[in-house]
């Protein structure tokens, strides 16, 4: 079992950038591929990008492309999103999760049903 915490979230101006981190507890962040996912009031939880357990495989939602960067450090159990440009439809709560699984494609990835374990999210706001 892991335990996921998120930090970094704030306010911040539009074209501006934060970075969120997922800090794993418990089983090493290595054993789990993991997704960032974010949900604004009123709409469902989306997915926004995703990495592999070795770092090899990235996904990214197309509205973030060119502006996020996920990463990960699994010396640190750390998990990163990068964000670049904010503007205020990147509002919403951030959740990071994890996922045992085996796969790694797209379509599973992208999925918050494929993930195990998910943190309390962190709450990111753009100011237009």
């Amino acid at each position: 079992q892991v335990q996921l915490v998120e930090s970094g979230g704030g306010l911040v101006q539009a074209g501006g950038s934060l970075r969120l981190s997922c800090a794993a507890s418990g089983r090493t962040s290595s054993s789990y591929h993991m997704g960032w996912f974010r949900q604004a009031p009123g709409k469902e939880r989306e997915f926004v990008a995703a990495i592999s357990r070795s770092a090899g495989v990235t996904y990214y939602t197309n509205s973030v492309k060119g502006r996020f960067t996920i990463s990960r450090d699994n010396a640190k159990n750390t998990v990163y999103l990068l964000m670049n440009s904010l503007n205020a439809e990147d509002t919403a709560v951030y959740y990071c999760a994890g996922t045992t699984s085996w796969g790694t494609t797209y379509s599973f990835l992208s999925l918050p049903r494929s993930y195990n374990y998910w943190g309390q999210g962190t709450q990111v706001t753009v100011s237009s």
